[in-house]
């Protein structure tokens, strides 16, 4: 496939979600909504584990604590774009915390470090109900708006996040095409060479935990407004292998991975459902034949066909 027109082909079903919303009701328009929230998430787990090679399964601690921080913030009457920068720089600080641990261990221990990290915030989330309001959540979340024009409406509320997405993914093809983008592939590659050759291990395996929360802080703002209802169970370790699932089948390291791996994750579940009771175990059986025959993601089908 010609580089050239790489771009133009991954802009194409980017052009179909943009328009789809105009023929479907209103959960359609939720479900891609949801998308978007897990594509900026996901940008964020694919920067720390595709690009900077540090395992993490605690990824969903970071969207919830994005959503608490904006539900919490809103409800004391805060604005939805002075909540935003204040959701990203708790997770971002919070990110550089949970970094340190990266610093001694790495691979399949540093998976049970964030993983360990994640149980602990849900409980937090779960049983500090003067703060979160544990199961009971919190509920009236008003959705932002945006020079004066009401954002409620499912389809305004889709274009405005889909628009953030498209910010948010710039964003994130200017970090890594920047020096700090190459110090995070150098570091995923051979972390000796790239000590080797001055790149701070520890700042940049810091930043790529920071940079990584931050985004998923993001996600979990847009999030609290879509819901409009925050409560524990959407932060469970099971979101974080969910976000990990849609970072690999997608394709683990590639810029595109996440927005393909989340319309697996989100939306073939959906399609399948005129399976009934048998579409979750169909949708298990793709995801376990995607891994067995396509480790490397649906976006390495190009390589393994130019290899043949």
């Amino acid at each position: 496939m010609r580089r050239d027109l790489q771009p133009l082909l991954a802009a194409l079903p980017l052009a179909a979600i943009a328009f789809a919303p105009l023929g479907l009701k209103n959960y359609g328009i939720y479900l891609l909504t949801l998308w978007c929230v897990y594509v900026m998430a996901g940008m964020g787990l694919n920067l720390t584990v595709g690009y900077a090679g540090q395992m993490s399964i605690g990824h969903a601690a970071f969207l919830g604590i994005g959503a608490y921080s904006a539900a919490i913030l809103m409800k004391l009457g805060w604005s939805f774009w002075l909540v935003l920068p204040v959701a990203a720089l708790v997770c971002f600080a919070v990110g550089l915390v949970l970094g340190f641990p990266a610093l001694r261990v790495q691979h399949h221990y540093l998976a049970f470090a964030t993983l360990g990290f994640n149980v602990l915030m849900f409980l937090v989330f779960r049983n500090e109900e003067w703060l979160t309001g544990g199961t009971f959540g919190i509920s009236g979340i008003q959705r932002p708006k945006f020079f004066g024009l009401s954002l409620d409406g499912s389809g305004a509320y889709f274009y405005f996040t889909f628009l953030s997405t498209f910010l948010l993914a710039l964003v994130l093809g200017w970090l890594i095409r920047s020096p700090w983008g190459r110090a995070f592939a150098a570091l995923r590659d051979n972390p000796i060479r790239a000590e080797s050759l001055g790149v701070n291990i520890m700042a940049y395996t810091l930043l790529a935990f920071a940079i990584g929360a931050a985004f998923a802080g993001i996600a979990g703002a847009y999030f609290a407004a879509l819901v409009q209802f925050i409560e524990p169970a959407p932060f469970s370790l099971t979101a974080s292998l969910m976000m990990l699932l849609m970072v690999i089948v997608g394709g683990s390291g590639r810029f595109f991975g996440p927005m393909l791996g989340a319309a697996i994750v989100i939306l073939l579940p959906e399609w399948l459902r005129f399976m009934k009771d048998w579409y979750l175990v169909m949708f298990g059986l793709a995801v376990v034949a995607l891994m067995i025959w396509l480790p490397g993601g649906l976006l390495s089908i190009p390589e393994r066909l130019r290899r043949a």
